[in-house]
């Protein structure tokens, strides 16, 4: 069984409530149908109620009748929903008019559900744009204690089991902040070790990514990792965690025994983070497309519940994975 099979089959045992706010659309119904038929998850669809039926019957789709149906223009929460807005945004001057506003806005009113303990977890972004799905993830669900960001992290699914994890690496931020800080790159690394703790199921050992090992460079690019990895051990103290140090010192064991003896990463990481965002999404999509390595993700981390973007090409079985990757991140939360 490999890892996507693993965290399916995981996820079945959760049943947990995930919100599809995009849930007029081709592919999103089409993979609420398999999620739904092979008990993933329980799935809220959120559209016209009408509109869905018709397209279910024209898709052939068989299990769409067992989801829960909300439509944003009539439904009994949407004054709570509105008043609970209203009273998140307060300080920022948010009024009655247009909270009722916004709740017929499926993202909106998807964030809401959440907040109000009515679903699990949220996956969208097959045909919106990712700052569309985070702008009420972050005004609404925001982000979790001792987190100030969000960022995107990959499954790394090689055929190489002398890497990472019997050929699993989870890498990070390959989605979405673009030169974090070293406080940043500190919470992005804990974050990526509990993303690898509850998805993959892995003891997370974390490499801190740069041109550097243990000193071998000077810049301000180096000592930006070396800041990071020392706040990032400072704030988990219970991972392994260690940098800086270039990839093939983290990965190949006798490179990271040549170059940084008595590391308890080198060598065997599981967890690379990347220094900025522009590393991260090269990096990945370098190793997709040539090496032929599987990518998964990216996995939004770092919010206080789970909430998924989706890429606007996604296909079906992207998102039947990336849900049961919520579901899991639900549990783990």
């Amino acid at each position: 069984m490999n890892l996507l099979e693993q965290i399916k089959e995981n996820a079945k045992k959760y049943n947990k409530r995930i919100v599809l706010p995009e849930g007029t659309e081709e592919r999103t119904l089409k993979a609420a149908d398999i999620l739904i038929g092979e008990g993933i998850a329980q799935i809220i669809l959120i559209g016209n109620p009408a509109e869905i039926k018709a397209l279910a019957e024209k898709f052939d789709l068989k299990n769409i009748g067992k989801a829960t149906i909300i439509d944003p223009a009539n439904h009994e929460k949407k004054e709570a929903y509105a008043d609970l807005l209203v009273e998140l945004r307060k300080s920022k001057g948010m009024t009655k008019e247009q909270a009722m506003k916004l709740v017929l806005d499926p993202l909106y009113l998807a964030t809401l559900m959440i907040k109000s303990g009515d679903a699990d977890g949220e996956v969208a972004g097959a045909k919106n744009a990712t700052g569309d799905v985070l702008r009420p993830a972050l005004q609404i669900v925001k982000t979790l204690p001792g987190m100030s960001v969000v960022s995107g992290a990959f499954l790394l699914l090689t055929n190489k089991p002398e890497y990472g994890e019997n050929g699993l690496i989870v890498c990070a931020d390959c989605a979405v902040l673009p030169n974090p800080t070293a406080e940043e790159l500190a919470q992005i690394a804990v974050a990526t070790a509990g993303t690898a703790r509850a998805i993959a199921k892995i003891e997370p050992r974390v490499a801190m990514l740069s041109f550097s090992t243990k000193g071998s460079a000077k810049n301000e690019l180096v000592d930006k990792v070396v800041k990071a990895t020392e706040l990032a051990k400072q704030m988990a103290p219970d991972v392994m965690i260690d940098g800086e140090m270039q990839a093939d010192a983290a990965l190949v064991a006798s490179v990271g025994a040549s170059k940084a003896p008595g590391s308890p990463v080198a060598g065997k990481a599981n967890v690379l983070i990347f220094p900025s965002l522009e590393v991260g999404n090269i990096s990945y999509k370098l190793v997709q497309r040539i090496a032929g390595i599987e990518a998964v993700g990216p996995v939004l981390q770092g919010m206080a519940a789970p909430i998924n973007d989706l890429s606007r090409g996604c296909s079906v079985s992207d998102i039947v994975n990336l849900v049961a990757i919520t579901v899991n991140q639900a549990a783990a939360k």
